[in-house]
């Protein structure tokens, strides 16, 4: 059976195939769709054909994409509506007030901007501030490749944040602290590609992805990023303690947990990108060796001091969310 996707059509349109004498297959296209389109005889459509055996009819196949613009008024949530219109894919985003714009809101605008790739400040006024998007409208780079990045840079933070806690160095967890905010950038950078690869079929052919997996990538991407924010938590604690440093077995069961911890994010991505379901069970199969280190993290706990205890109970509670969140990646195999 063959599946015709009109783009600027959201009602099914059920039509019959008809055969000319020479054996031409041919169907007609909706009148009104064609009049939208401002289509006329002998103009020239696109018609290209999915890996799932869909026909995709482009009218508009060699023109460039229109620029999306929207408008925001200065108020309270200001920072979370440019990073939503940010994730919508908007083009420009101009921030304007009536009479000028404060400096507390003008520092959220750059703030918020310089949380966003590819997000500058075009134009600024004393009323207005106009922000563009530097990035292609139409996406080159693969979900996949900003997934990795990503995790890189996470893993890196899994096992730096753990360090500066055993070890006692708060220059450490500040470097990881700030890491943090290149793995946010890249967490919005790769949400805005996946909407805008489901608003325009013809980009999952050309990134390789379907619309089911764009979904599974938006998770991972989430699961990813908590994972950094449980690492700034790990971090937190580092800088809390001030430099204390831990020695004898809980310095050791403390790295051992990590290097699971490490171990299981890395399994986790690799048969998400593989589809290996093999791989993506080993990551579940490491629970008991989890527990039990974290249970023998916890035994040692109560020797400590009642400053100590709670932090390191705390630090072993954000390790263990980790594991659950790589998990939860490994799951996304099917």
């Amino acid at each position: 059976m063959c599946y015709i996707t009109l783009e600027g059509s959201f009602l099914a349109d059920l039509r019959k195939i008809q055969k000319t004498p020479t054996g031409t297959f041919f169907v007609c296209l909706p009148r009104d769709w064609a009049k939208k389109k401002g289509l006329n005889k002998g103009d020239l459509v696109c018609i290209d054909i999915t890996s799932d055996g869909k026909v995709v009819v482009d009218a508009e196949y060699n023109a460039e994409p229109p620029t999306r613009t929207t408008s925001l008024t200065v108020g309270p949530y200001l920072g979370r509506e440019i990073v939503g219109r940010y994730l919508l894919g908007y083009d420009t985003i101009d921030i304007e007030a009536k009479d000028r714009i404060d400096s507390a809101a003008r520092s959220t605008v750059k703030s918020t901007a310089s949380s966003l790739s590819g997000l500058e400040i075009f134009e600024e006024t004393s009323s207005k501030i106009s922000l563009h998007s530097l990035m292609q409208q139409q996406p080159s780079t693969s979900p996949e490749k900003i997934l990795q990045r990503n995790y890189a840079i996470v893993a890196g933070m899994i096992r730096d944040a753990t360090n500066s806690f055993v070890y006692g160095d708060v220059e450490l967890a500040k470097n990881v602290i700030a890491r943090d905010d290149e793995s946010n950038r890249l967490y919005f950078l790769l949400v805005r590609i996946l909407r805008t690869i489901i608003q325009n079929p013809r980009l999952n052919e050309k990134l390789g992805i379907t619309p089911i997996e764009c979904l599974d990538y938006r998770l991972a991407a989430s699961l990813i990023e908590g994972i950094g924010d449980a690492c700034v938590q790990v971090a937190g604690k580092a800088i809390a303690l001030n430099g204390f440093k831990f020695s004898g077995e809980l310095q050791k069961l403390l790295v051992e947990l990590q290097t699971i911890c490490c171990q299981a994010h890395e399994q986790a991505l690799k048969s998400f990108v593989t589809k290996d379901i093999a791989l993506a069970a080993s990551v579940r199969s490491m629970r008991e060796e989890v527990d039990t280190t974290a249970s023998g993290i916890e035994k040692v706990a109560k020797g400590a001091s009642v400053d100590l205890m709670p932090q390191i109970l705390a630090v072993t509670s954000f390790l263990r969310q980790i594991y659950e969140r790589s998990v939860d990646i490994a799951d996304l195999v099917a």
